[in-house]
């Protein structure tokens, strides 16, 4: 028996800073979809998708909730991960760029890169962006700001470990033009040669020194792994790759290079210049394809948590099922430009192509067959009239659905199938089974058209297998489908006469749009009332606080500081003990908000401390002063500007 071919596919891993919404969500949906068909092709599919966990973005996040990086991401991710197997997401392998092995994996990758010359340290000042995690140059801003998301973008400069992407340029630029598909849509493919490779390639920071969250560079512990040598290395070390290995593991001899990446259009860069020259660096060949997919807008416009215009795709589960959900995002999405999502077009495409065009077909002709067959499926008796353009039609779906697959086309490949099912419907109108039905003579023709309506029906639950697998799954019981791989779809005719069918059970329930919009509205109005309160809330104006004079005020001694240096009051789980510069001397002061902030978040920052408070003993530790935070239940304490002067006092 020969052996499969294998075919190694993945996502993009997703940033565990959020719940992904609806268009993060289709990308996990989409790459499914491709593994799924390519299983049912007979290929040995390794589909791997997981977590990015590092980086200051998340550092900040977990700051703002009160508990640790590992902590914020192990929640985040298993969120993530909840979603995607909800979506039905049949993927071989989850990883988390926290995983030991991933982490050991990188930090081998990043010193022998360093020790062939590949790194090297140096100093990094330019734009940086805090939601990409990107630094760029004047020349790479979009109206001054970040060109990939279009948010603000700050003046950073800090010591950093750079790779020598100059090196490898030539030689991907070549290999690009060698490989004219490796990119694809080919839009993306011009974008990265025009706009990235031949203005010429800058120096990549692949270290940061200011944040702490990330995997520590093992020769000079200042630094942490900057997020995406660390991110897109996941792609090999989840199939056990360390450059430190005398021999790889059957794994990755086995799956590498990867078929192909499914990423989104904003990261084509990444992926497509860095990660190459990555791979490059470390002497392995690179993956076959990158394949960019576009977003889905919230009807005109880009989906944000800022514009209020989310969709959550198990939220839209709950009203569409699960596989109308994976239906609509696949029938939506354009090869290269962007899809839409609204509530009117879900339930559109819902009714037209799930409930009408395919549940009602199967609906009636399940109830055909057990009225007047008795619930057995019954054999054809020959071919006449539209019976040849019925068959036709069905072969024809099998190429174009094929032929589009394998192109990513996947959209295209729907239309194909639904099209065949429209062609399906309109046979019944064209051989009207019920008027067949009251003639006893005409017993062996209607036997025939509920036949090929049955493996018509079985036809197009194959091919859509892969985008609606629980529907085709109930599909097969239903028409008690015995032969269901995709190699019974070479010839017209592979269901069994005399097998049974199984009772109809409604696939699709056609939806109220009215009713389904109220429901939203009503939805989306309690949210923001349950929201209101908090957001609406004024502070109480506070009573009984004597007043004082400004001589009174002006005895409190405010001093702008720095922290040098920070660390947890031993059994004392709300104290941080920090020192403090002023300038003009250095104190310790002990407070109250190890909650809130970690000693490394806190280093480094400039805040102000009263100055001249009586010295107090705080669980053993002696404590010189206070630091202004302002809040209760919720501490923040307040951070001055980088450039602001130590020792100034503040009136």
């Amino acid at each position: 028996m020969a052996e499969k071919e294998k075919f190694y596919i993945t996502t993009a891993i997703a940033y565990a800073s959020a719940k992904p919404h609806f268009g993060n969500t289709y990308e996990v949906i989409m790459t499914d979809a491709i593994a799924r068909y390519k299983r049912q092709r007979g290929y040995d599919v390794f589909f791997l998708t997981g977590t990015d966990e590092h980086g200051k973005k998340i550092e900040n996040k977990a700051l703002q909730a009160g508990v640790t990086p590992k902590e914020y991401v192990d929640r985040v991710s298993g969120e993530i991960r909840r979603i995607w197997d909800l979506m039905g997401a049949s993927y071989d392998h989850f990883i988390r760029t926290t995983d030991d092995y991933h982490e050991r994996a990188v930090s081998h990758m990043f010193r022998k890169m360093y020790e062939q010359g590949d790194i090297y340290k140096s100093k990094y000042e330019g734009w940086y962006c805090v939601q990409c995690e990107s630094f760029f140059t004047d020349t790479q801003l979009a109206d001054g700001k970040c060109p990939d998301c279009g948010r603000e973008v700050k003046k950073a400069a800090e010591e950093a470990y750079k790779f020598r992407m100059s090196k490898y340029a030539d030689r991907l630029i070549k290999y690009i033009e060698e490989n004219p598909d490796f990119i694809q849509p080919e839009a993306r493919r011009k974008e990265m040669i025009n706009n990235f490779l031949k203005p010429g390639l800058q120096d990549l920071c692949v270290s940061r020194s200011s944040i702490r969250w990330g995997i520590p560079v093992s020769f000079d512990e200042k630094h942490v792994t900057y997020v995406w040598l660390d991110a897109l290395s996941n792609y090999i070390t989840a199939l056990g790759y360390d450059p430190d290995n005398e021999q790889q593991p059957e794994k990755f001899n086995r799956y590498w290079p990867a078929d192909v990446h499914i990423i989104g259009k904003d990261i084509v860069r990444f992926h497509s210049i860095y990660w190459p020259i990555f791979l490059m660096s470390l002497g392995l060949p690179l993956p076959k394809l990158i394949f960019g997919h576009p977003w889905f807008n919230s009807g005109l416009d880009k989906m944000s948590k800022s514009r209020g215009n989310v969709i959550y795709a198990d939220d839209l589960a709950r009203r569409i099922t699960v596989d109308g959900v994976r239906y609509y995002a696949l029938a939506e999405m354009p090869y290269v430009n962007d899809g839409s999502v609204t509530y009117e077009n879900i339930v559109n495409r819902y009714n037209s192509d799930l409930a009408n065009t395919l549940g009602n077909l199967v609906s009636r002709t399940v109830a055909m067959t057990k009225k007047y067959f008795g619930g057995v499926i019954p054999a054809p008796s020959g071919e006449e009239g539209t019976d040849v353009e019925l068959h036709a039609a069905a072969l024809s779906a099998v190429q174009a659905f094929t032929d589009a697959m394998d192109d990513y086309h996947i959209a295209d490949a729907i239309e194909a199938v639904v099209q065949f099912l429209r062609r399906a419907n309109k046979y019944v109108d064209e051989t009207t089974p019920w008027a067949l039905a009251k003639d006893e003579a005409n017993k062996p023709r209607l036997g025939t058209v509920l036949y090929n309506l049955i493996e018509a029906i079985r036809f197009a639950a194959v091919l859509l297998e892969p985008i609606i697998p629980s529907s085709s799954q109930s599909i097969y019981r239903q028409i008690g489908a015995v032969q269901t791989g995709y190699d019974s779809l070479a010839a017209f005719g592979a269901s069994v006469p005399g097998a049974p069918v199984n009772e109809a059970a409604p696939l699709f329930a056609r939806i109220d749009e009215a009713q389904f919009m109220k429901e939203i509205r009503e939805e989306n109005e309690a949210k923001e009332a349950a929201s209101a309160p908090a957001a609406e809330k004024k502070p109480e104006k506070p009573e009984g606080i004597a007043q004082i004079g400004i001589d009174d005020f002006m005895n409190v001694e405010l001093r702008t500081a720095q922290v040098v240096a920070c660390e947890p009051v031993p059994k004392a789980k709300k104290l941080l003990k920090l020192l403090l510069d002023l300038g003009y001397e250095t104190r310790q002061v002990v407070s109250g908000i190890a909650r809130f902030y970690t000693p490394d978040a806190l280093i480094g920052k400039k805040l102000i401390v009263v100055a001249n408070l009586k010295p107090a003993t705080l669980c053993g530790v002696e404590s010189n002063g206070m630091i202004l935070a302002s809040g209760e239940e919720q501490i923040r304490v307040v951070f001055l500007a980088d450039d602001t002067p130590l020792g100034e006092r503040v009136h």
